[in-house]
């Protein structure tokens, strides 16, 4: 599996329709699926901290300047600024393997993670060392060790990388543009032409494309239209 940069691509082939100039749909491999299932694991943090400040939406963009400016006095003293706009999201192994996305969290080394507890029951952990501890009011600033679960040998971290991602590869699969995703199939092709009234396989052109990372700076920013009030 290609590491996470910003100069990791994936390839798509388009069904087009030349006299309606409409992609019916697009030929996907697992990498570009895999996508797009991650965007339901995302935090909107994250998808706001591709984007630059001046190509954020409306009011989604004001909100996220407005965190920016907001003098730490006002914030709640276990909480941070950092915490609000770069949120951790939940820990989910499939995700490690997508590409187009950065996965600095993940990428990040054993040493740099820090976990927190109390000093006196070692009831919770935490990864702000100014919580205080639920069970005896006590601050959590003993730094315990992290232990990172690296595999134990090549053939584990080659079946980690086979099996990554969220759906199986050596499958192609079908995106419409309202991203429904389904298995590629003669029948389901031969349906949906149908289902759009082409008659005539000469008006059909393929065309390959990449996307990289500035085509999903501009995919995040068309899904978040919706937050422009």
């Amino acid at each position: 599996m290609a590491a996470h940069s910003s100069s990791s691509k994936v390839t798509l082939k388009l069904l087009i329709d030349t006299k309606t100039r409409r992609v019916l749909f697009a030929e996907a491999g697992k990498e570009f699926v895999d996508f797009l299932f991650t965007l339901f694991s995302l935090p909107l943090g994250s998808v706001t901290k591709l984007l630059s400040t001046d190509n954020m939406v409306g009011c989604l963009g004001n909100l996220y300047k407005s965190i920016e400016d907001l003098s730490g006095a006002f914030i709640q003293p276990t909480q941070s600024k950092v915490a609000i706009l770069n949120p951790k999201s939940l820990s989910c192994p499939a995700m490690n393997n997508t590409l187009l996305l950065p996965n600095h969290e993940n990428n990040e080394s054993a040493a740099k993670r820090k976990i927190y507890l109390c000093n006196s029951c070692y009831e919770h952990v935490t990864d702000n060392p100014q919580a205080i501890c639920r069970h005896c009011n006590q601050a959590m600033s003993y730094e315990a060790k992290f232990i990172d679960a690296a595999p134990k040998n090549v053939a584990e971290i080659e079946n980690r990388e086979e099996d990554g991602g969220f759906v199986k590869g050596a499958v192609i699969y079908m995106v419409m543009d309202n991203l429904e995703v389904r298995p590629f199939s003669t029948i389901s092709t031969i349906t949906l032409l149908n289902e759009f009234g082409i008659g005539e396989v000469g008006s059909l052109q393929e065309k390959v494309v990449e996307l990289g990372m500035a085509e999903v700076i501009l995919f995040f920013h068309s899904l978040y239209m919706g937050f422009d009030a």
